[in-house]
């Protein structure tokens, strides 16, 4: 307290502030660690009861099926060669090897700058994120080049993600676009390295078209046949997630974009060789989301060589492989409508969009990397971080009305705190791009969509397993911003002034 008549010391009231906010956030600590997220969770956008279900469908690659890391090591190596043989590519760019850990899924690709970057739920770029080739961009540059850090929405990619239209954005929202990402960023690295002259535009849609022919040339088919134990991770859970479903009397369709002998070989690997008898329907090469909105391409019957009849389909039959096909005609022949089907998919487009906004299905996500964020953010490091960032936001938001020199001279070091800090809880989970879930403060664009298209998402088909066929899915309501929150549950430097007290400032 200052002596009437003197001016108060706002340097020694505001760092007194900050000590208390410190002490607070420190007891609050282990009671947050006393109540850790469980990876094998399933997290619900949408109220959904397992007893309204009848009928399961299932995408297969990364769904039912999950691959190790020697899979995207492969698929890098094989569109790098093609780049080099068919494209013409200089061969030096063959000293590039696969780095998983650079990319993130999610992320945007400026098609005609050659810039990789990620972008939030309200398309701003999140500054420390752009790449050209494999180095930053600096922030002023990205500001300059975007005149700021928003992207308009005409500039954005179109409702799957893709660059057309003239939209100049790709979005990666495939974990099989991992290597893709990876490959451009190489190639735009030893380009720019070496002051070679390129059209951004080529390079995007020769990397496509090889990272496409790897798959439609059956390069990486091949290889995880020839090798299935390297290349697929042994999962006995995803037979229990089944046989589970099948006890309890549920149908269950498969719809894949992957050929037939792949499908075979990896489900009598990880499920057995009887994996068909416990679908009512399996159709593969599905070509979706074409699958999901032609209604021109009719079904084909494929008999145990692998060969197409020309039978017409009345009836869609247990046991048997079809090809192609529409969901419309899918619909017809098995009258599955409505949200009594659930659909479980890895790409929140191709798998996921259409079903909850065209036809009524009721959705489920997988991602992968859902376990792996989650077991960092139980960790102590990133709960005392992120703990501390929380409440030091909040005391600069209760400070910030003191607008002498010297306080705002405290409040900047507050802000350079707060900055290396959102620095280092993005590099918890990867270093260039940070969380697949957040930017600094925002959400990011892949869980907006996320958000939108399915009602819940998991780590993977196994956590079913922790819930019973009548479990019922409840979103946590979380407060809006215009919403008076629990705060009892809130450390005292969050609170927002009320409006009484800002007047009274």
């Amino acid at each position: 307290c200052a002596a009437p008549g003197t001016a108060p010391d706002m340097k020694r009231y505001l760092w007194e502030r900050y000590r208390e906010a410190k002490r607070s956030t420190e007891e609050l600590v282990p009671s947050i660690m006393s109540n850790l997220l469980n990876p094998d969770a399933i997290f619900s956008n949408n109220e959904m009861s397992l007893s309204d279900i009848e009928i399961y469908g299932f995408d297969y690659d990364y769904t039912l099926v999950f691959y190790s890391k020697h899979l995207h090591t492969l698929i890098f190596n094989a569109a790098r060669d093609l780049l080099i043989n068919e494209h013409r590519y200089p061969a030096e760019i063959r000293k590039y090897e696969y780095d998983p850990n650079f990319a993130i899924r999610g992320l945007h690709y400026d098609v005609q700058r050659a810039v990789l970057m990620k972008i939030d739920a309200f398309h701003y770029i999140q500054l420390g994120t752009v790449y050209r080739g494999l180095s930053v961009v600096p922030d002023e540059e990205v500001i300059e080049m975007y005149e700021g850090s928003h992207v308009p929405l005409e500039q954005m990619s179109d409702f799957y993600g893709k660059s057309s239209h003239g939209n100049t954005m790709k979005q990666f929202m495939d974990i099989f676009s991992l290597p893709e990402m990876t490959l451009l960023s190489c190639v735009n690295e030893y380009f720019l390295k070496n002051n070679i002259d390129y059209e951004p535009v080529h390079l995007y849609k020769d990397v496509k078209d090889s990272i496409r022919d790897v798959h439609i040339k059956g390069i990486m088919y091949r290889a995880i046949e020839a090798d299935i134990e390297k290349y697929i991770c042994y999962a006995e859970q995803t037979r229990a997630v089944l046989a589970k479903l099948a006890d309890h009397g549920k149908k269950m369709f498969l719809i894949t974009n992957s050929p037939s002998s792949f499908v075979d070989k990896g489900m009598s690997y990880i499920v057995g060789k009887d994996w068909r008898d416990l679908f009512d329907v399996v159709i593969v090469q599905a070509e979706k989301p074409n699958f999901f909105n032609d209604k021109r391409r009719p079904f084909r019957k494929m008999n145990e060589k692998g060969v197409l009849l020309w039978d017409k389909i009345h009836k869609l039959q247990k046991g048997q492989i079809y090809k192609q096909g529409n969901l419309y005609e899918f619909l017809k022949l098995t009258g599955w409508r409505g949200s009594r089907v659930l659909y479980f998919g890895d790409h929140i487009y191709s798998d996921l969009a259409d079903l909850t906004l065209k036809h009524g299905w009721r959705t489920g996500a997988i991602i992968p990397e859902l376990r792996s964020e989650l077991k960092i953010m139980n960790t102590e490091q990133y709960i005392q971080t992120m703990t501390w960032l929380q409440t030091l936001t909040g005391l600069l938001e209760q400070m910030q009305v003191h607008r002498d020199a010297e306080s705002q001279l405290v409040l900047q070091e507050w802000k350079k705190e707060r900055k290396e800090m959102r620095e280092m809880t993005k590099s918890f989970f990867n270093a260039q791009f940070g969380s697949l879930f957040r930017t600094d403060q925002n959400p990011t664009y892949f869980l907006r969509r996320l958000s939108r298209f399915a009602d819940i998402y998991m780590a993977s088909l196994s956590c079913l397993l922790n819930y019973d066929v009548s479990h019922t899915f409840y979103p946590r309501r979380t407060p809006l911003q215009h919403e008076l929150p629990a705060w009892s549950e809130r450390p005292p430097t969050f609170r927002t002034p009320l409006l009484q007290e800002a007047q009274a400032k």
